[in-house]
């Protein structure tokens, strides 16, 4: 069996592990206070050009966002999402059970427009009752969008014009960053760090074990994070395994350079997808590629590879989801591409 199901099947890249084995049995200080830690905040600072940012080490994906989010957001205020977005869909409604509601819009490709947003807070305030609403209290979108899609600098501008205009912080989801990264795109972390005034850096689903970074630029203060993320369980007491891994991916180019295998490969399969006559639901320049089938050909090619199912479009179409990793091997892809 093939299996390109998702991004996180495999344990850890071997530099991580390595550097886990050969530092087992160092006595640390726990909860991110060691100099692993430190090192890595360093280079994270030194990656997104923003010397003055607080950097955070969180357990997984969503309690990151449930956190961020809960932490910035007054009681009486809402996120802005896309509909397609993952605290929107995939996170069991982790947002609204710490008592914020999620805005949806209307999206495209997986990403909503500054335009949108701008109409949106125009309405809000425009509305003579709109003390009794939910506000709009920040912006969230994720970089690789759901659909393996990506913002562009410009796009990126034109959002954080609105966020500042409004007072509203611009947070990105990263889970999946260093795949964006590495893709074809004019956005670096820099960038990213500029138009964000909150973000986070990928672990799981980009080479560790597990656990995010989360940056916040000077332009945000968020008071007493730490004790939210005890809160949330989001904080790890062993916290030097989350630095660490850190530590390793921001060294030599890591994290980029394994992100941009991934992305190869992904590309690689995406053409021979169009040469073999299949259609693309999205064209995805990262290492998510949504490919439609007919339910026959979905049962076909299940004989001989896993792979996600997406959405049904009708009865005689289905999107389903190929995703490549760093620890994806070549000939893997190869046999798949045989198969087609």
């Amino acid at each position: 069996m093939l299996y390109f199901i998702n991004d996180y099947m495999e344990g850890a890249h071997p530099q991580i592990l390595q550097r886990l084995i050969e530092t087992n049995m160092e006595k640390t200080p726990g909860y991110g206070t060691d100099d692993y830690c430190e090192t890595a905040r360093e280079k994270i600072r030194a990656a997104c050009s923003c010397p003055d940012a607080q950097v955070w080490f969180l357990a997984g994906g969503t309690q990151t966002n449930a956190t961020v989010i809960d932490s910035v957001l007054a009681g009486y205020e809402g996120v802005i999402a896309a509909k397609t977005g993952h605290i929107s869909t995939h996170e069991a409604g982790a947002i609204e059970a710490s008592g914020h509601k999620v805005l949806e819009l209307e999206q495209s490709g997986g990403k909503i427009s500054a335009q949108a947003v701008r109409e949106y807070l125009k309405s809000f305030y425009a509305d003579g009752t709109y003390e009794h609403m939910v506000t709009p209290g920040m912006v969230y979108i994720s970089h690789p969008t759901e659909y393996g899609t990506l913002y562009t600098k410009d796009e990126l501008r034109a959002m954080s014009e609105v966020c500042r205009e409004y007072k509203i912080p611009l947070y990105m989801d990263g889970a999946r960053l260093g795949y964006g990264l590495a893709a074809e795109t004019d956005v670096t972390l820099a960038d990213i760090a500029n138009y964000c005034e909150a973000f986070y850096i990928g672990g799981t689903k980009v080479g560790a074990l597990f656990g995010e970074a989360v940056v916040f630029t000077p332009r945000l203060k968020v008071p007493r994070f730490f004790t939210r993320m005890k809160q949330h369980g989001a904080l790890v007491a062993k916290g030097r395994l989350l630095g660490l891994q850190f530590d390793t991916l921001f060294t030599d180019d890591l994290y980029i350079n394994i992100s941009a295998h991934a992305v190869r490969l992904a590309v690689k399969l995406k053409q021979a997808f169009v040469q073999k006559g299949y259609r693309l639901f999205i064209d995805s320049p990262t290492n998510q590629q949504f490919v439609v089938l007919s339910p026959q050909k979905l049962a076909e090619l299940e004989q001989h590879a896993a792979f996600g199912v997406w959405e049904k479009l009708n009865k005689d179409e289905i999107v389903v989801r190929f995703a490549t990793s760093w620890a994806t091997d070549e000939d893997d892809v190869d046999k798949l591409i045989s198969l087609l």
